[in-house]
């Protein structure tokens, strides 16, 4: 499984340093994440490439060149404020947090479920169901549950 911190961790220090855009590994899960972070507003574009820069044409991803495919995200400001302030990891390797959908409609509601804090306004979770990595409120409307993977503000 690909390790939901170091991306949390990438997007986080990309804004902190006020850099233009960044370079994630390209998987699966980081680009399902980087989806929902563009549909939501905090990034301004997802744009495939290698280690150098994005791509001008499209360039398909084989064995003999996927060590070195990158997604590139283009970070948004407003105000010289980065939209995302905050981008956190809610399960773990060593701790899986996996919900039910009434427990995600507890967090969507403002209440606690479990240990985790209620979603906060203008904050988003990411959750990993058996339908794919989805929006806490896209999970809840799926009715599907899964592993609550970060939040992000």
């Amino acid at each position: 499984m690909p390790r939901i911190h170091d991306l949390c961790a990438r997007i986080q220090n990309g804004f902190r340093g006020r850099l233009q855009s960044i370079a994630i590994p390209e998987t699966k899960m980081n680009l399902a994440v980087a989806n929902i972070l563009y549909r939501q507003g905090f990034i301004s574009a997802v744009a495939r490439g290698n280690h150098l820069g994005p791509d001008a044409e499209y360039t398909p991803t084989t064995n003999e060149n996927i060590a070195t495919r990158r997604l590139w995200l283009s970070l948004k400001y407003k105000d010289d404020k980065p939209v995302l302030s905050s981008m956190s990891v809610i399960s773990k390797p060593s701790k899986r947090v996996i919900f039910t959908v009434e427990e995600m409609k507890r967090i969507a509601s403002g209440r606690r479920a479990k240990f985790i804090k209620p979603l906060q306004p203008g904050e988003i979770a990411i959750v990993s169901t058996n339908r794919g990595v989805l929006d806490l409120h896209e999970a809840i409307e799926k009715k599907a549950g899964g592993e609550v993977l970060c939040r992000a503000s």
